[in-house]
C-alpha cells in the first residue's frame, strides 16, 4: 500500500535465495547467463558487453517470496523519491518502502512533483511541488504521504507538466488537474466537477468530488465508437491520439506554440473560467513573429509585423491577462490540420517537439529543431519546423535495405527511433537511432555533441542478435522500452527474456547520459556516453515478469488475484525509478 511513512530503505540490494520449489543450481544459471551473453552480436562492429559477459551473477530487484520492491535512485531534493529530507540524493538503486508490495498502472515523474495510478485506477500525487503549503514545525517531511486526488475515473495513463497533471481513462476521457494541492481545493460556491450526470449517486455513499479537475474535450465530435487511446505531453503542449488514428493537440499555456509544436496557430479558449463564450486567439511561433531575432546586431533588421485590427488587439490583451497555469485556460483539443487523412498509430512529444508514426512505419515531426532533435539531417538548418515533416531514417543504408520505424521515444531535446532493417536476404535486425542534444552523452554513440541532426546508431543496443531456443536460430534482440529524461539521461530496457528459454532471468537495463545527480545508479557522478548495463551489488540488475498472487490498491485493499505484472524503468528529472506495472489493467 502507499504507506504514510514515505522512506527509502537504507539497505542495499542483495541476491535473495529462491524457494525450494523454484531453486536452480548456481552453475546452471551462470552458464545460461554466459551463453546468452555469448550469443549477442553487433552487425557492424564489436559491441562492448562489459558487465554482461563478465558478470554472470544476476540480482533480482524483488525476492521470490511474492513481494514487490520498487527501486529508486538519483536526486531527492524535491522529495520525489522519498519525503524523508535526510538525503538529497540516492546514489545506487535501493528499495522504496512506501511502494512496497504495490503494483501500478502508470507512474510519471516531474521536477517538483510526481503522480501514479494504483491498481484501481485512482491517481495519487506527492512531492514538494504538490504539497507546497507550509507545515507545522512539529511535523516531519514523512507526514506528507502520497495523496489520492482523482478517484473513480479508471485512469490508465498519466502525463505531467510543470503545472498540470493529465490523465487518460480506460473509456477514452482526458482529465486535467493541477499539480499543486493548493489549486485543487474547490472554492466556496464553485460547481462540483464531474463528467457524469448530476443524478449520480456519489453523494449517497459520501464520495462527492473534493478535488477540482476538468475534462478536456475535442473541439469537434468524435465518430461513433471513436475514443482517445494515447496522450503525450511536452513542456507546454499535449498530443492525443484517437482509436481512428486521428491526432489532436492541446495548448497548455501561452508558450504552447513558441516553436510551432502544436501544428496550428489559431484556436479558441474560454473568455474566463466557467464561461460559455469563446475567445479566438492566435499563437505565432517566434521564428515567424520575428525572423531576425537571432541575427547579428550589426545586420539585424527591425521586424515590422502588420498592425492588428481591433478584435485581434483585444484578444491579445485578454490572453495576456489570463492565468495560463489554470487548468481551465484551455479546455479543448484541436485536430492537427496537416494530419487529416493520415492514419497514425503512435504519438510522442519532446519538450517543444511533436512526433507521429503512421501505420506504414513512417515518422513525421515538427517543433523545435535547434539541436536537430527532429532528425531532419544536416541539410535542414531551420531551428523551427512548423509543419509536420517526414523524418528520413534510412540514410547511409543500401538501396535494397527496407527501414520501418517500430517506436518513437522523446524527452527534453532528445529523440530516439526504434527501427527494423531488412533486405530480404538475411535476418532482420533492430537499430536504435538517436538525435538531438547529446551534450551529456544522451545520444549513446560514445560522443558528447550538443547537436545531432542526422539520427545516429546508439552503441551496444543496435543490431543485436541472440540464439532462440524456441525457433532454433538467431533472432533480433528488441529494446522493449526507452525512457528519456528531460534532463538528459536515458534508461533502455532490453528484451532479453522473450527468446531466453529455460533459465532466463529477466530483462537487462542499460543507462547512459547525464549523471550529475547519480541518476545512472552507478554510485558515481560523471556522464556516460555509451549504454552501460545497470548493476546493483556488483551484479546485473534484471527486470522481472511474474504472476502476482494478489495486487492491492493504494489504500491497501485487495484489487485482484493472479494478475500478471512486470517491472518498468522510468527516467525523471535527475531521478530514476523501477516499479511494478500491471500488464493489462481492466
Amino acid at each position: 500500500m502507499l504507506k504514510r511513512a514515505v522512506r527509502v530503505s537504507s539497505r542495499g540490494l542483495h541476491s535473495q535465495p529462491s524457494r525450494p520449489t523454484l531453486a536452480r543450481p548456481a552453475a546452471v544459471v551462470a552458464s545460461a547467463a554466459t551463453l546468452a551473453a555469448g550469443t549477442l552480436w553487433y552487425l557492424t562492429g564489436p559491441v562492448d558487453l562489459k558487465g554482461v559477459a563478465s558478470s554472470p551473477r544476476i540480482v533480482k530487484s524483488s525476492p521470490d517470496d511474492g513481494t514487490f520492491n520498487t527501486l529508486v535512485w538519483g536526486s531527492n531534493k524535491t522529495h520525489i523519491l522519498s519525503s524523508d529530507g535526510e538525503n538529497d540524493s540516492v546514489r545506487t538503486p535501493v528499495p522504496a518502502g512506501w511502494l512496497e508490495n504495490v503494483a501500478l498502472r502508470d507512474l510519471a515523474l516531474h521536477e517538483q512533483h510526481a503522480a501514479c495510478v494504483d491498481a484501481r485506477g485512482d491517481v495519487y500525487q506527492w512531492g514538494d511541488g504538490f504539497s507546497s503549503t507550509p507545515q507545522p514545525s512539529s511535523s516531519s517531511p514523512s507526514d506528507r504521504p502520497p495523496k489520492r486526488t482523482l478517484r473513480g475515473k479508471n485512469i490508465t495513463r498519466l502525463q505531467l507538466t510543470r503545472t498540470h497533471v493529465f490523465a487518460l481513462s480506460a473509456s477514452g476521457r482526458i482529465y486535467a488537474l493541477s499539480s499543486s494541492a493548493e489549486k485543487q481545493v474547490l472554492s466556496v460556491g464553485a460547481p462540483t466537477p464531474a463528467s457524469t450526470p448530476w443524478w449520480g449517486t456519489g453523494w449517497l455513499w459520501g464520495e462527492e468530488e473534493d478535488v477540482d479537475f476538468v475534462e478536456i474535450l475535442p473541439s469537434e465530435k468524435l465518430a461513433w465508437g471513436e475514443r482517445f487511446v494515447s496522450i503525450a505531453a511536452g513542456s507546454d503542449h499535449l498530443l492525443a491520439l484517437t482509436s481512428a488514428g486521428r491526432t489532436f493537440a492541446h495548448p497548455i499555456s501561452r508558450s504552447a506554440n513558441t516553436h510551432g509544436q502544436l501544428g496550428f496557430r489559431k484556436f479558441d479558449i474560454p473568455e474566463h473560467p466557467h464561461a460559455h463564450t469563446r475567445l479566438a486567439v492566435e499563437l505565432t511561433p517566434k521564428s515567424i513573429a520575428d525572423p531576425y531575432a537571432k541575427a547579428s546586431p550589426a545586420i539585424r533588421r527591425v521586424s515590422s509585423p502588420p498592425s492588428p485590427d481591433e478584435d485581434t488587439r483585444a484578444a491579445h490583451i485578454a490572453l495576456a491577462g489570463r492565468d495560463d497555469a489554470d487548468i481551465r485556460f484551455s479546455d479543448r483539443l484541436f485536430e492537427v490540420p496537416a494530419l487529416r487523412g493520415v492514419h497514425v498509430d503512435q504519438i510522442a512529444a519532446g519538450a517543444r517537439t511533436s512526433f507521429v508514426k503512421t501505420t506504414a512505419g513512417r515518422v513525421l515531426g515538427w517543433g523545435a529543431n535547434e539541436f536537430g532533435q527532429i532528425g531532419l539531417g544536416s541539410a535542414v538548418t531551420l531551428d523551427t519546423i512548423t509543419v509536420p515533416t517526414e523524418v528520413i531514417l534510412w540514410r547511409s543504408t543500401p538501396a535494397a535495405m527496407r527501414t520501418t520505424c517500430l517506436d518513437i521515444y522523446a524527452g527534453g531535446d532528445l529523440t530516439f527511433f526504434k527501427v527494423e532493417r531488412a533486405d530480404g536476404t538475411a535476418m532482420p535486425y533492430v537499430d536504435v537511432l538517436a538525435c538531438g542534444n547529446g551534450q551529456w552523452g544522451g545520444l549513446g554513440n560514445a560522443q558528447f555533441s550538443n547537436a545531432q541532426s542526422a539520427p545516429v546508431r546508439a552503441r551496444n543496443v543496435s543490431g543485436l542478435l541472440e540464439y532462440s531456443e524456441k525457433r532454433g536460430n538467431l533472432q533480433p534482440v528488441m529494446p522493449q522500452d526507452i525512457s528519456v529524461s528531460p534532463t538528459g539521461h536515458v534508461l533502455l530496457t532490453l528484451d532479453t527474456l522473450t527468446q531466453a528459454g529455460p533459465g532466463g532471468a529477466g530483462r537487462d537495463v542499460l543507462a547512459w547520459g547525464a549523471n550529475y545527480e547519480y541518476q545512472l545508479g552507478n554510485g558515481r557522478r560523471g556522464s556516460v556516453a555509451t549504454p552501460t548495463v545497470l548493476e546493483s551489488a556488483g551484479a546485473r540488475l534484471m527486470l522481472e515478469k511474474r504472476r502476482a498472487r494478489e495486487v492491492r490498491d493504494g489504500a491497501g485493499r485487495v484489487w485482484k488475484r493472479g494478475v500478471e505484472v512486470e517491472q518498468r524503468a522510468v527516467a525523471g528529472w535527475g531521478t530514476s525509478v523501477v516499479y511494478w506495472r500491471i500488464c493489462a489493467p481492466a
